[in-house]
């Protein structure tokens, strides 16, 4: 039997319900980890309730969207149940988004309410909210640290009444009495939870809608992946507005009764002294995340022992780099796939199994479907792919995006009937194991031959001075595009470009290898740590 042939369902049908019984079940036990603090279930629970009967005091009810404009601090989460609590849509927006990329999605989503932080109150949202549809902005208090060199100064930011009359502070908040009990109107798992947006990578931003039987599906197919015990705690090593920490943190540690460790940001040392403090058990986050804790030159003996259960989403990791995690953590990374519109992973590789490389491409698989999810790989015409075949991945099941939020036009192109098109190349070998070989997008077309650049960057990373690595097509007179690659060393390791060159040209075709190698000291990454492809090509 195949390790996720056997069909799961949850015994609840929405986020709020989840909550609930987890509070009943788990009220006095710890479900935050904030630095110093810790918070229960059922604190955060009187927190949320009273959150949302000011929601309710203020009109926001069923549908209306509350925005979530925070780091990863406790604020985000209380602000997240209540805005569920009273029916309403929550929308996580990246932290590192400017002036601009916050009014367009407060516009587009037509929040009601900005939950946020006092410094990115200050610097970012007081400029926006006034020219948007908010008509409720609540700053929450938060630990935060501040870096200098290599040293981390942690402290207490709280919020100051310069902020002014027309903004709430949370604290003031939850320190009322609730007047009223806030009555959750009757939802349903087709009810929108969250709108998570898009990078925006080839347009505007989208707000993907993951609805309430979306999350708690994957948050149930998160507990069957991962084994987690109730109570073992949970690394929030990702982002909580991306859809890896809403689901594979946020909704996982509720579905377990597992406390959440928040660290404000991720911060290599910052995040090893959260380990050493709280002993987290499961961890999954970017690959690039995970490459800057095994390389921190913070790291101590005994650092890892805790994390027995480590996945890896967002990016494919090289076979060469897998092996040197497991080497360092003590366990191995596992990959996961997904995405926004899926509501965290469709595809995983199964908890004690290690995926199988590809002899031919040299890639490591990213797993198997999960339960009750289907996936295909298709041609340019919509057929089939045989088995080996490269074509676009397409994924049907349970946690699939309803849709995109007003904007059916995208809704409609996203789909092939009930399968949702990733817009990602792939391939399946004769056992089920599926290959991701890299966005359609980012194919480069060299003198008339396709080369993706995953092959290429897997390739760099077997040398042994490579720290990171990412492949893109530059404008090349004879060949139309070339292939130019960017790299990060090793600390205390040295080569150079012809070197690195001359290793690629070694173990791979002539058209393929990288003609153009650029060293850098850091590669410009998002948020949630993938790199920018699109800056390095301008």
């Amino acid at each position: 039997m195949k390790p996720f042939s056997t069909p799961i369902a949850s015994p609840y049908s929405t986020v709020v319900e989840m909550w609930r019984a987890a509070v009943d079940e788990a009220g006095d036990r710890p479900f935050l980890h904030s630095f110093d603090a810790t918070w229960t279930f059922a604190e955060v629970d009187d927190r949320a309730r009273t959150f949302a009967a000011e929601l309710s005091r203020a009109g926001v009810g069923r549908g209306d969207r509350v925005a979530l404009y925070t780091q990863n601090d406790p604020i985000f989460v209380v602000g997240l149940i209540a805005a569920l609590e009273v029916g309403g849509i929550a929308v996580p927006i990246n932290p590192m988004n400017t002036t601009r990329e916050l009014r367009y999605q407060l516009e587009d989503s037509g929040a009601r309410v900005l939950v946020t932080i006092p410094s990115l109150y200050r610097a970012v949202a007081q400029d926006v909210v006034g020219d948007t549809a908010v008509v409720l902005t609540v700053v929450g208090g938060h630990t935060q640290w501040t870096q200098q060199g290599e040293e981390v100064e942690i402290s207490e930011a709280r919020v100051g009444e310069e902020l002014g009359a027309d903004v709430l502070s949370a604290e003031s908040i939850f320190s009322q009495e609730r007047r009223e009990e806030s009555v959750p109107p009757d939802i349903s798992a087709e009810d929108i939870a969250v709108l998570t947006y898009t990078s925006g990578t080839t347009g505007k931003p989208k707000g993907a809608q993951n609805t309430h039987g979306n999350l708690v599906f994957n948050a149930e197919s998160y507990l069957e992946i991962t084994g987690l015990e109730p109570g073992q705690p949970v690394l929030g090593i990702a982002p909580l507005f991306h859809i890896t920490g809403m689901v594979g943190h946020i909704m996982l540690a509720i579905r377990a009764r597992s406390p959440l460790v928040l660290s404000h940001r991720f911060h290599p040392a910052v995040m090893l002294e959260s380990i050493r403090r709280r002993r987290p058990v499961f961890a999954v986050g970017a690959i690039t995340a995970l490459m800057a804790l095994a390389d921190s030159p913070a790291q101590e003996d005994g650092d890892f022992d805790s994390l027995t259960t480590i996945f890896s989403g967002g990016a494919p990791i090289a076979p060469a780099l897998a092996d040197r995690l497991e080497g360092i953590f003590g366990a191995y990374v596992h990959n996961i796939y997904g995405m926004s519109e899926t509501s965290s992973p469709t595809h995983s590789v199964p908890r004690g199994e290690k995926a199988p490389v590809d002899p031919t491409s040299g890639a490591l698989s990213v797993g198997q479907p999960i339960y009750c999810t289907r996936s295909r790989i298709v041609d340019e015409n919509g057929d089939d792919c045989e088995p080996g075949a490269y074509g676009e991945i397409l994924s049907a099941g349970p946690q699939i995006t309803s849709g995109y939020w007003e904007n059916p036009d995208a809704t409609a192109q996203a789909f092939d009937g009930e399968y949702l098109r990733t817009g990602d190349v792939g391939f399946v070998d004769g056992d089920g194991w599926f290959y991701l070989v890299d966005r359609k997008k980012d194919m480069i077309n060299a003198s008339g031959y396709k080369v993706w650049p995953r092959e290429v960057e897997d390739v760099l990373y077997g040398h042994p001075a490579v720290s990171e690595a990412a492949v893109v097509g530059v404008p090349d007179p004879y060949r139309g595009e070339t292939v130019k690659a960017f790299v990060t060393l090793k600390s205390g390791h040295r080569t150079d470009a012809d070197e690195l060159i001359a290793h690629c040209r070694a173990n791979m075709a002539a058209y393929k290898y990288p003609r153009q190698v650029e060293i850098m000291e850091e590669m410009p990454k998002t948020a949630t740590g993938k790199i920018l492809r699109r800056q390095l090509r301008d």
